[in-house]
């Protein structure tokens, strides 16, 4: 039997069936608790519960068959110790992600022992040695510890790749050791050197199984076939090694095709060669996949699963039916019959199945509601009562925040009635309102009724009932005082669904998105110190990183898209007023203009008319020289002739012929 479990936040929690009879499984909820079920009844057999503040989270489970303690001083003893089988008990090996490694005894119920000091980083798988006590690690640190459980010390330490180291497993005669990182390697326990290398898968190897044809109490001689089967995290093949052969080939010798990566694998071996290896491998989408198989040699081609199985529910006519993931399963010890462990961490449901390999494929229809009512779990029968003084108040629980006080004679009558014999008569509902230091008459104030108008405790109730009314009615505030307030005073364990609820509110409306900001803001800035000591903070506030980041990348194009727009928006708004300002008013002067060819003939016909009319002015201005020049001879002449009348009158002589001198003039 194999659990997957190497890589956080690809796999589902590690569950692990007990090796005696697979009669317990083991299985580590989200939760971070550890529950040990009875695969028979399927009742609950034990519950641990890590501290907080204290512990880690649980990241890979082995079993192991301890020895019996010594005697104690301790005269009683527990029916279950008492009723054990040989005197064994069972431990529960746990790796951390710290680190740390737990020893947790099934049988009483405690933590026997601790491992520390060996590993710096999270622990992949823990592997227990077949015959000594020796226990084998292999952590994220590279390295692999062998260590001594009898004084919680480790052993031995080396390096055991360049890179984290997902897997181990241990040979059927304990002298070799298979380890997985980014290669295979097959180490001599004795000499902690490399015997083999083998490679093939291109990541972490999550699954580890080493397998013999031969029964475990015949010797493995060196020329015989020993295998061992590999599954790795994003390869949708399980990979079937040969270790000692003569050729010592490093290949694969066959494998087996798969739908999804395996999450989980266990085999049932042949007693002899010629019959055929039974696989089972649980796939990541939920469907188990049957193999039968006779190793007989090398095949190039995967070999397909001669039977897959998966569960749904039984739905009615109007609902369609769902399917549901099966989470492990195991073989029995006849062989032909398996235990499939399916539904959720939180209510699992363990079958044992008789499997029909002869059909290729097989759908289970199961009613998982009505099986988990008709689970009745095992009730309590003893139960410590505190001792009350008769001055002592006692408050009651409930709502965190509310103080409704208890008088002492309450307590005492709640005590009495924890002893009541089944004749007794039973205190009436108004003797224990009469008992109670509570007036209902009063204002509201100071020992008046308890009021659930608090928001913290509105918010708690809307989170954990997932009610939509509560929650809208806390989240539509706007006041960032009463906003930190309210998240301060929330428990711790409320912080992550509600940043889990305000992750999906801020992928709604935006205005719905602008509210749940500010409740974000307050919850990052008053929990921070919590929220930085979850080792699988990433996973838990991965969606929201990745809407940030997204919101982030975008809002550099939206403002450019908005800064466009608003361009846009102004330009079309002044257009507009320009149009309507335009259309109202009448035009005052029209101008308008002529073609082009009648332009030239006017701008000609202005040139020659300018032509003309400088000539013009220019002949005007010389007739007028020479009409002034005739008109000064002309004036001389004519005060010449005067002149020379006048004399000719004042000598006396007269010219009887004057007219014939003028006309011969």
């Amino acid at each position: 039997m194999a659990a997957a479990g190497g890589v956080s936040g690809l796999l589902p929690p590690p569950c692990a069936f007990s090796p005696r009879g697979r009669d317990l499984l083991a299985l580590a909820g989200a939760d971070g608790r550890i529950q040990v079920w009875d695969t028979q009844s399927g009742a609950l057999r034990r519950e641990y519960v890590p501290s907080a503040h204290l512990s880690a989270t649980c990241t890979c489970l082995a079993w192991a068959q301890g020895r019996p303690d010594k005697e104690t001083h301790q005269k009683k003893k527990r029916k279950s110790e008492a009723a054990d089988r040989d005197g064994n008990y069972d431990l529960l090996t746990i790796g951390t992600a710290t680190g740390t490694i737990l020893l947790y005894s099934i049988a009483k119920g405690e933590l026997q022992s601790q491992l520390v000091g060996g590993h710096d980083s999270r622990v992949n798988c823990v592997r227990w040695h077949h015959e000594s006590a020796s226990l084998y690690s292999c952590s994220e640190d590279k390295h692999i510890i062998e260590w001594n459980t009898q004084t919680c010390k480790v052993k031995c330490k080396w390096k055991g790749d360049s890179s984290s180291v997902s897997s181990l497993c241990i040979s059927p005669d304990g002298k070799m050791l298979l380890s997985a990182g980014r290669t295979i390697k097959l180490w001599d326990l004795e000499t902690k050197e490399v015997y083999r290398q083998f490679t093939g898968h291109s990541t972490a190897v999550t699954s580890l199984l080493f397998l013999t044809v031969q029964p475990p109490r015949e010797p493995v001689p060196d020329t015989t076939g020993l295998y061992f089967l590999s599954g790795a995290v994003h390869d949708r093949l399980i990979s079937v090694w040969q270790v000692r052969s003569e050729k010592k080939d490093k290949s694969s010798v066959l494998s087996f095709t798969l739908t999804e990566p395996p999450v989980f694998m266990d085999l049932s071996a042949p007693e002899s060669k010629e019959e055929p290896l039974k696989l089972a491998v649980v796939s990541r989408d939920g469907h188990l996949h049957l193999f039968e198989h006779v190793l007989n040699g090398t095949h190039k081609k995967p070999i397909a699963p001669t039977c897959t199985v998966q569960i749904a529910t039984s739905g009615s006519e109007s609902a369609t039916p769902k399917p549901v993931p099966i989470l492990a399963a195991s073989f029995c010890a006849d062989r032909q019959s398996l235990l499939l462990f399916y539904g959720s961490t939180l209510q699992p449901i363990i079958e044992k199945v008789a499997l029909k390999t002869d059909e290729p494929n097989i759908c289970l229809i199961r009613d998982i509601q009505k099986t988990v009512a008709l689970r009745k779990d095992a009730p309590v029968t003893k139960v410590k009562t505190p001792v009350v003084n008769s001055d002592s108040k006692v408050l009651t629980p409930g709502i965190p925040g509310h103080s409704s006080a208890i008088s002492a004679a309450m307590a005492q009558t709640k005590k009495q009635e924890s002893k009541r014999k089944p004749g007794d008569i039973e205190a009436s509902i108004e003797d224990r309102l009469g008992a109670m230091d509570i007036d209902t008459g009063k204002a509201p104030g100071k020992g008046a009724l308890p009021q659930t108008d608090n928001f913290a405790v509105l918010l708690v109730q809307g989170l954990e009932s997932n009610d939509s009314n509560i929650l809208n009615k806390v989240f539509q505030t706007k006041s960032d005082s009463i906003i930190r307030k309210t998240v301060a005073r929330i428990p711790v364990y409320a912080v992550i669904p509600l940043v889990h609820e305000l992750t999906k509110r801020l992928q709604g409306h935006p205005l719905s998105a602008v509210q749940m900001v500010r409740w974000l803001k307050a919850v990052l800035v008053l929990h921070a110190s919590y929220l930085s000591t979850l080792p699988d903070l990433v996973p838990q506030l991965g969606m929201l990183y990745q809407l940030m980041e997204n919101r982030v990348k975008n809002l550099h194009k939206l403002s450019r898209l908005n800064g466009k727009l608003y361009l846009l928006i102004t330009q079309v708004t002044a257009a507009e007023r320009v149009q309507r300002t335009e259309l109202d008013q009448e035009a005052k002067l029209v101008y308008e203009e002529e073609s082009s060819e009648e332009s030239d003939e006017e701008r000609q016909g202005e040139q020659e008319s300018e032509d003309w009319s400088e000539g013009e002015e220019e002949d005007m201005e010389e007739e007028e020289g020479e009409g002034q020049d005739k008109e000064a001879e002309t004036s001389e002449e004519e005060e010449s002739d005067a002149e020379d009348m006048s004399v000719g009158k004042v000598n006396g002589d007269s010219d009887p012929d004057g007219g014939n001198e003028s006309e011969e003039e």
